[in-house]
């Protein structure tokens, strides 16, 4: 068995773990299309989420003014920035997210999402394990000093570091980074060592700074979140993207549209020719040759022998795809159409790589985030941003609660609640998200749906407790000293998590209610069960009286 994705470049993986499944049509409406052997079993990252064995994911997705607009090489000069091209690099006229720290780098640029990563990580939380995944070494180890230096008030010399090989220091910081019990380091950069083989089951935020196009890496680097934690509590985690990296998430767990037929037929055919230098036509003695011939179907590797000849034979009819490589060479890809029962001859030439290009430098370019999206709505895929979520939010309370008065009577109700949260839930309203986004992780879950629906204040659940203790102290003195004492004791169940733990019947297992006798001894204390209920009802219409605060 295998975790890791099915890649083009894998040698049979199908073959090896398909080839004794039976062949079921591509199309069963089109029996032209063929046949093709599905894998004996697959389990995705969807299903793994769903039956609690992974955790599941929050996008959060950010763009720069640079990274949304393209870097405008002649505006830059004209808007007064510095901008040095060293010998043998050719500047473009524009350029965008997959070139920036590879090509052209953009200190104003990595400032700016620096920035942004340490304010989301401050709102969010300071000490949640997270990885920050840039184009390169030099790239991870700015990130790196950077953060640590946003964070330098924290009193931790190693709140962020880099982890970019596999020993020395390195070695040392992963293990502590690895270790959950442990607060420091919080933040590891890294440029493709973290990607795969490394088990943080703590890691609460994965980051992209680097550019991805492979869905491979991509879907290896998402697993380093994607671990639960019970050490931690964690059952999901955060991904923060600053290069577009989650559009590869569309090919994850949704079938292909189309299944890759693989050519077919007898393997009569033959191919033979040369690798050579481009610019010298001298040959290639061991370069490397291989062949692919459909989905994961690849002749392994031939390599050019001391004439630089290689022969591959065996092949079907049809379209033919070699890969080439030869070290000190750019890597090259041709297709070939071979023919049935012949030889074809080919001369493939290879460029030398050339000496490395100095990087583009360009400071003094004022960047900014452009615009954040931040929530998912599970039911379509959209995206939106911050102001289109509160809209969609707002849209959603008024469509349940015209007005204020009927929320309040609608909140007040358990039975009313209780089904008004599950259909903002099942409509991607996630009232938790909203208090962590507005930096107000104690507000009563009613005031913060009445600020966004009708403009009203945010009340804290420690403002509603006390103002209740003040103005309800009538409604407290006539209640027996025993009732009195239950209400006080729900009223600080719903100081620490909300009115739903209060009206919970399991909040009477713990204490202190476990030694009033659990429910039988609450319900003794108000007489029958129905007074009970009486009480609890009364106590939310106080709670939730606008006057109140």
């Amino acid at each position: 068995m295998t975790a890791t994705p099915r890649q083009s470049e894998s040698i049979d993986t199908y073959s090896y773990f398909c080839s004794e499944e039976p062949e079921i049509p591509i199309d069963l409406e089109d029996p032209l299309k063929g046949n093709w052997q599905p894998p004996a079993y697959s389990y995705s990252l969807g299903q793994g989420i769903e039956d609690g064995f992974l955790a599941t994911y929050k996008i959060h997705k950010v763009r720069t003014s640079v990274d949304k607009n393209g870097l405008q090489i002649e505006d830059a000069q004209v808007l007064g920035a510095e901008i040095y091209v060293p010998e043998n690099s050719k500047l473009r006229d524009v350029y965008l997210t997959p070139q920036f720290e590879r090509e052209i780098t953009v200190p104003d640029r990595t400032a700016a999402m620096v920035k942004h990563l340490a304010g989301l990580l401050k709102r969010f939380g300071s000490m949640d394990k997270t990885m920050v995944f840039c184009v390169d070494m030099s790239h991870a180890r700015l990130i790196a000093r950077l953060l640590q230096n946003e964070f330098s008030d924290f009193g931790y010399s190693d709140y962020a570091v880099p982890i970019i090989a596999e020993e020395g220091e390195a070695s040392f910081w992963l293990d502590q980074f690895q270790d959950s019990d442990r607060k420091t380091p919080v933040v590891a950069t890294t440029a493709e060592l973290l990607s795969t083989g490394v088990d943080v089951p703590s890691c609460r935020n994965i980051v992209f700074m680097k550019p991805i196009s492979s869905p491979i890496l991509f879907k290896q680097i998402i697993g380093r979140g994607s671990r639960v934690d019970s050490i931690t509590g964690k059952e999901w985690f955060r991904i923060i993207d600053y290069v577009g990296a989650c559009r590869l998430f569309d090919e994850w767990d949704s079938p292909p549209k189309e299944v890759t037929v693989e050519t077919t037929g007898a393997r009569t055919s033959t191919l033979e020719g040369a690798v050579v230098h481009a610019d010298t036509g001298e040959f290639l003695v061991g370069a490397s040759v291989s062949a692919l011939i459909g989905v994961n179907q690849q002749i392994s590797s031939i390599h050019a022998d001391s004439n630089g000849y290689f022969i591959i034979q065996k092949l079907p009819a049809g379209s033919i795809r070699l890969s080439v490589t030869g070290r000190g060479f750019r890597a090259r890809t041709v297709t070939i159409e071979t023919e049935r029962d012949t030889t074809q001859t080919v001369t493939i030439e290879l460029k030398p790589q050339g000496i490395p290009v100095g990087q583009i430098r360009v400071n003094g370019l004022e960047v900014i985030i452009a615009d954040e999206a931040m929530f998912l709505m599970e039911a379509t895929g959209e995206q939106l941003t911050l102001a289109q979520y509160f809209d969609y939010t707002k849209a959603k309370i008024i469509g349940c609660a015209p007005d204020w008065k009927q929320l309040y009577e609608i909140w007040t109700v358990s039975s009313l609640r209780q089904a008004f949260l599950e259909e903002l839930e099942a409509e991607s309203v996630h009232i938790e998200v909203l208090a962590e986004v507005l930096a107000q992780p104690r507000a009563d879950q009613f005031d913060l749906l009445a600020y966004i629906a009708f403009s009203k204040a945010i009340h804290t659940r420690d403002e509603r407790v006390e103002a209740f203790l003040n103005y309800e102290q009538q409604f407290l003195q006539s209640r027996t000293p025993d009732a009195r004492e239950v209400i006080l004791a729900l009223l600080e169940k719903y100081r620490l998590a909300g009115v739903q733990e209060m009206v919970n019947p399991e909040v009477f297992r713990l204490s202190p209610f476990r030694e009033m006798g659990q429910v039988s001894g609450v319900v003794q204390r108000f007489g029958t069960i129905n007074n009970l209920r009486l009480a609890l009802d009364e106590v939310q219409q106080r709670l939730y009286r606008e006057e109140i605060v």
